[in-house]
C-alpha cells in the first residue's frame, strides 16, 4: 500500500487550516471508514472552509445546504419535475449526489427533513417516488451545528446520532495559531490555490483497502471491552450500540491504514474512540449534573486495560 498521497492530502488541508492537525486526521480517517462527521462548534470556526478544502484536494463535487425550518427532504435527495417541452417528468438531483455535502445547520431543519438524510448516510442510496438511486461510493457528509444555540432547533435524535461516525469541533486554537491565521488569509484565501493531489478514485480504492487490514483477537477483545465499559460505567445510561462496536473497528482500520500500517495498534483504537463515542453515550439525570460525556470516556480509557502485544 502507497500512503504518500495520504500524506500529501494531510499537508494540502493543514496548508488552509490552521492548527487543526488531529481534527483533520480524523475527518480523513473518517473519510476511509466511509464514515460521516458531525462537526459541533461555534459560527465563524472554519466548519465551511474546512469541508470545502477537503473536497477540492480530493477532487470531488462538493455540495453545501443550509438546513433551515422550511427546508423539505426533496431540496436534500432530489425530486421528478414535469418537463413541459418533452411532456415527461424527468429526474432532478438534489445536492446529496456528491462527494463530500456540507449539511450547514443541520438541526435547524424538521425531523422529518433531517430523516431524509437516514438512507443516504447509511445505504449511499436515495429512492425517490419509488426509484431508488445510488450515491456517489466516497460520500462524506460534513454536518454542522451551533452547540449553544437552540432557539428554533430541533434536537437530532438518537437513530440519526448514532449515522455519524464522528463528532468533532475545532475550537478557537492557541494565540499562535491566531497570528498564522492573520498571516495566512492577509491577501486572500489559501482555499483558491488548493489542488487536487488524490483522486476519488483511488479513495475508493483505499477504502475498500480498509477493510483489508488485520485486527488480532487481542484487540478485538479491547474493543469489545471498551464497549462494554460504556454500558457498565455508573455515569452512565445508554452505552455503546452493536453498530457504534462495528464501527470502533472499522474506523480503528482505517487509522491504521492512515499510518501507514497493514494492522491495528490498541493505540489506532484510542485515538478514534474518543471522536466516535462522545455522541453515543448517554449520561443519566444524575451524572450529567457532575460530570461531562467526555469526562466519561476519557475515565473509561483510563481504566480498560490495553492489550501489551501489538496485534501483527
Amino acid at each position: 500500500m502507497t500512503h504518500r498521497p495520504l500524506d500529501t492530502l494531510l499537508e494540502s488541508v493543514n496548508r488552509v487550516i490552521v492548527g487543526k492537525e488531529p481534527q483533520i486526521r480524523l475527518l480523513v480517517t473518517a473519510l476511509l471508514a466511509r464514515g460521516h462527521v458531525l462537526l459541533e462548534d461555534l459560527p465563524g470556526m472554519g466548519k465551511t472552509v474546512l469541508a470545502k478544502t477537503l473536497a477540492q484536494a480530493i477532487g470531488g463535487t462538493y455540495n453545501r445546504v443550509q438546513f433551515t425550518a422550511d427546508l423539505l427532504p426533496s431540496d436534500v435527495v432530489g425530486l421528478h419535475v414535469f418537463n413541459q417541452r418533452t411532456g415527461a417528468f424527468e429526474l432532478r438531483r438534489g445536492p446529496v449526489f456528491a462527494d463530500v455535502l456540507l449539511a450547514d445547520e443541520i438541526n435547524r431543519a424538521t425531523p422529518r427533513t433531517q430523516s431524509g438524510l437516514l438512507e443516504c448516510m447509511e445505504e449511499r442510496q436515495v429512492t425517490i417516488e419509488g426509484v431508488t438511486l445510488p450515491l456517489p461510493p466516497t460520500l462524506l457528509v460534513i454536518a454542522t451545528q451551533n452547540p449553544i444555540e437552540s432557539e428554533g432547533t430541533y434536537p437530532l435524535p438518537e437513530a440519526q446520532l448514532d449515522r455519524f461516525l464522528f463528532r468533532l469541533s475545532l475550537g478557537y486554537g492557541s494565540r499562535e495559531d491566531a497570528r498564522e491565521i492573520l498571516r495566512r488569509f492577509r491577501t486572500g484565501s489559501p482555499l483558491e490555490q488548493v489542488e487536487p493531489v488524490i483522486s476519488v478514485d483511488e479513495i475508493a480504492a483505499m477504502q475498500r483497502d480498509v477493510t483489508a487490514v488485520h485486527v488480532s483477537p487481542a484487540v478485538e477483545e479491547y474493543i469489545i471491552d471498551l464497549t462494554e465499559a460504556t454500558r457498565r460505567h455508573r455515569s452512565v445510561e445508554t452505552g455503546l450500540s452493536p453498530r457504534a462496536m462495528l464501527a470502533l473497528l472499522r474506523s480503528a482500520q482505517a487509522a491504521a491504514y492512515l499510518d501507514g500500517r497493514t494492522y491495528v495498534l490498541p493505540d489506532d483504537v484510542k485515538a478514534v474512540f474518543p471522536a466516535l463515542s462522545v455522541h453515543r453515550i448517554r449520561l443519566s439525570m444524575e451524572a450529567e449534573l457532575h460530570v461531562t460525556e467526555q469526562e466519561v470516556i476519557d475515565d473509561i480509557l483510563k481504566s480498560v486495560a490495553a492489550p501489551v502485544e501489538e496485534g501483527v
